[in-house]
């Protein structure tokens, strides 16, 4: 009689270098994120960013659409952290008044997978880089 063992092994990720490209566009690709609002606004999300295990290399917003570049943790999935992103973000919009009307995020983001090859800060042109 043979007895097949099967053993589940758990490994931490000490290291990792999964890095995203999201872009969040606005609803109905509204232009609602002002020129005079921009750099805060960026500094929010950096923030979201950072205390959510995650690191920023750039990010930039326009007035429908918004580039962020993260090295995030492995303990969320991109999808995760994009929630994160859109739900903190849209709400500190809303109640410091920092969009033309209501600001909302459309439903979905685009999120693609970035090499660390092309993380190089001059690749980077006109973003902010953090």
């Amino acid at each position: 009689m043979t007895h097949n063992l099967i053993y589940l092994i758990m490994i931490k990720i000490e290291f990792n270098n999964l890095f995203t490209h999201y872009v969040f566009i606005t609803l109905k690709r509204q232009l609602l994120i002002p020129e005079k609002n921009r750099i805060r606004i960026e500094k929010y999300i950096t923030g979201i960013v950072s205390n959510n295990a995650s690191k920023l290399y750039a990010i930039y917003a326009n007035p429908q659409h918004i580039h962020i570049l993260v090295s995030r943790s492995s303990s969320l999935s991109e999808e995760e952290l994009a929630n994160i992103i859109a739900s903190s973000s849209e709400r500190f919009i809303n109640e410091n008044k920092l969009a033309n009307g209501l600001f909302e995020w459309q439903q979905s983001a685009a999120a693609f997978s970035v090499s660390k090859s092309d993380v190089d800060p001059g690749k980077l042109s006109g973003t902010n880089k953090s």
